[in-house]
């Protein structure tokens, strides 16, 4: 199943890994998911885990964002036709659209209105999970 990670549940799955952000991350890197990125996607990965508030250890996010870059399916993404409430995010709907993500996972559902979603399911972390049990991995999309 294709997937989306806004950067807020990617550093969530780190920060609290036994809450449904790290059941995420672990997914990902159990590939029982597929991970969907860009360019800008991964530089904002990259950027926000390199922030001394967070206090990663620099190894571990480098082999983090050598995994993520070796396994996650690369989008050709195109510019949305509305912009989002935050533009910041519209690189993650962006990738969602143009990978054919089943769903995007972030904190942030606000900032994502269901009128702009273009198809794409925008789901917390738990509701994530919760759909995951339900559904598997049926179908890659």
């Amino acid at each position: 199943m294709r997937v989306v990670l806004d950067t807020n549940v990617l550093v969530s799955g780190l920060l609290a890994p036994f809450g449904p952000p790290g059941v995420i991350v672990r997914m990902v890197v159990s590939r029982a998911l597929i991970l969907c990125v860009d360019a800008r996607v991964l530089s904002e990965y990259h950027d926000v885990l390199r922030r001394p508030r967070f206090d990663f250890d620099e190894d571990a996010v480098a082999a983090l964002m050598d995994y993520i870059e070796a396994t996650s399916d690369k989008a050709a993404a195109v510019p949305l036709a509305q912009r989002l409430p935050d533009t910041d995010d519209e690189a993650f709907l962006e990738v969602a659209i143009a990978c054919a993500a089943r769903y995007l996972a972030t904190g942030n559902l606000e900032h994502f209105p269901e009128h702009l979603r273009v198809g794409v399911s925008v789901v917390s972390p738990h509701e994530f999970v919760e759909l995951y049990r339900l559904t598997g991995t049926q179908g890659d999309g």
